[in-house]
């Protein structure tokens, strides 16, 4: 056992009147005392086998106790996710590498460690669960009054072992559960090893534009074209908010449904979520709705939180199900308004539109079949790129690195356009695929398509051909920005900026603006 792990300290009960060492000595010596062979034979095996085991792995018993790292009582896991521990016992060298290649928390030797005590554990349950019934079959026979009194108090004791074993197994499956979710996804064998900057460029389309007068950025042009109002977003709502005025509320609504309207021609089926969604539901996607630094709102006094993205509520809607093959894949697109806390946020790249606590935001979302995630995640990337293509952006595709992905994120794509007002390229949209990493938690799984019947040469009047039902498995799931609102925004003003200052609206969405080729300031 390695010594350094934090292993528990206290078991889960104190002062026990009967230990489960002097238990199974009076156990064993009662059933070697025993006139009957059968009892000698069998019941002694099984008495001793768990004797030794209770003395060879005492310290394993002992109930891990719920605290953190700072010694404060962690909340009590309220849903289980389906995490393959026997996978990540039997690979447990690539699952720390990748652990290391992300920088993650996790501690795949504890969660080991965890796991076998609570293999153990669940053995020796089994085991005394084994003699309780064998001394309750013993006791149907005919027995004289002091043996059927001594298999009486067997029985009880026995009882109590299981009930206190069980108490413990409770308390070491619920550290296994939160250690094991600390666990993050495994990475694509593709995906480029070491911080954000070895991201891989997978892509770039177009050229930054050659302007020939002084370029603004967004908020200058917004501003001097009546587009937005930062300072009064402040006094009604605080810093990093915002109203959109004008042209600009014409400009969200066309990139909103246009974007829909290319989507529905590609399959999607569109949804408009909730804003609020349960804390639980958040955990399950794999984000923490808690702590000094979450991007996530909580609604105080309630276990409600604003979602930071339509993935969550999507997510969320097909929990808990059991879906048919033949309706896989699922590709939806989902409405929705975004809110997030940007907490660490700083520098020049908050300025303006750039990020902000609420927008609105159209996400693509995918429940498919294993083999085919990988598939649907190129297809995902590329209408993306499709759609920023047609609006006329320089942009680029990266294959983003080890460090830069999430815990449910297998492999992840951004694409980022550049944005002359800010020198710079900024991310507009991502593109995950999360494997099984959500289904798990979320539940959500299909069953494959049922086998032909089984069976050889039979005649009509033979029996019916059997037939097996495969066994359910999780779903993989993906998600995509199709549309992130401020940031197109910013893309599209910086780059069709006019010397005079007004802005040219892109070919594609100018029937969604009423015909609108220009937005240019107001006379006065």
């Amino acid at each position: 056992m390695n010594p350094a792990l934090p292993l528990p300290q206290q078991p889960l009960r104190q002062n026990l009147s009967k230990s489960p060492k002097t238990l199974g000595l009076k156990l064993y010596t009662a059933l070697i005392s025993t006139h009957k062979p059968y009892f000698r034979s069998s019941w002694a095996t099984l008495a001793n086998c768990c004797l030794q085991r209770w003395v060879c792995s005492s310290v394993l018993l002992s109930p891990p106790s719920l605290v953190d790292n700072q010694g404060e009582l962690s909340s009590k896991q309220t849903w289980r996710a389906s995490i393959d521990f026997k996978w990540i016992r039997e690979n447990k060298d690539a699952v720390a590498a990748n652990i290391r290649n992300r920088k993650s928390a996790g501690d795949v030797e504890l969660v080991v460690e965890l796991y076998e005590q609570s293999v153990n554990l669940s053995q020796d349950i089994d085991k005394l669960r084994s003699e309780r019934n064998a001394v309750a079959s013993a006791m149907k026979g005919k027995l004289d009054l002091a043996f059927r009194e001594e298999l009486i108090e067997q029985g009880k004791q026995l009882k109590e072992q299981v009930a206190e074993l069980e108490g413990k197994l409770a308390v070491l499956s619920e550290r296994l559960q939160q250690e094991g979710q600390r666990i993050p996804n495994m990475t694509h064998p593709s995906v480029p090893i070491g911080s954000e900057d070895v991201a891989s460029l997978r892509k770039e389309v177009g050229s930054q534009r050659e302007f020939n007068f002084p370029v603004k950025d967004h908020v200058e042009l917004g501003l001097a074209l009546d587009l937005f109002d930062f300072e009064a977003a402040s006094e009604v709502s605080g810093t990093k908010f915002y109203y959109l005025k004008n042209e600009a509320v014409l400009l969200e609504l066309a990139l909103i449904n246009w974007t829909l309207s290319q989507l529905l021609l590609k399959g999607f089926v569109p949804l408009s979520t909730p804003d609020l969604v349960r804390s639980t539901v958040i955990e399950k996607c794999g984000f923490q709705p808690r702590g000094q630094n979450t991007q996530v709102y909580s609604v105080e006094g309630t276990d409600l939180c604003l979602a930071g993205t339509a993935e969550v509520p999507v997510g969320g809607m097909y929990m808990d199900s059991m879906l048919p093959e033949a309706s896989l894949p699922l590709k939806l697109v989902a409405f929705s308004h975004c809110f997030r806390t940007e907490a660490g946020a700083a520098g020049a790249a908050t300025r303006g539109l750039y990020r902000v606590h609420q927008f609105s935001k159209l996400e693509m979302f995918v429940i498919t079949q294993p083999e085919d995630s990988d598939t649907l995640h190129e297809e995902l990337i590329s209408i993306e790129e499709e759609l920023y293509c047609s609006l006329g952006l320089h942009y680029k595709t990266l294959d983003m690195s080890s460090e830069d992905l999430g815990a449910p994120a297998y492999r992840k794509f951004d694409i980022e356009a550049w944005m002359p007002g800010l020198c710079r390229y900024g991310e507009i949209s991502s593109a995950s695929n999360c494997t099984d990493y959500q289904s798990r938690r979320l539940n959500i799984r299909y069953r494959p398509a049922t086998p032909a019947a089984t069976g050889t040469h039979q005649s009509p009047k033979s029996r019916k051909a059997k037939t097996t039902l495969p066994p359910l498995q999780f779903v993989h799931t993906l998600n995509a920005t199709a549309c992130a609102v401020p940031r197109m925004i910013i893309a599209i003003l910086e780059n069709n900026q006019q010397e005079d200052g007004s802005v040219v609206i892109p070919d594609v969405l100018r029937p969604f603006m009423g015909g609108l080729e220009l937005i240019k300031q107001k006379s006065r």
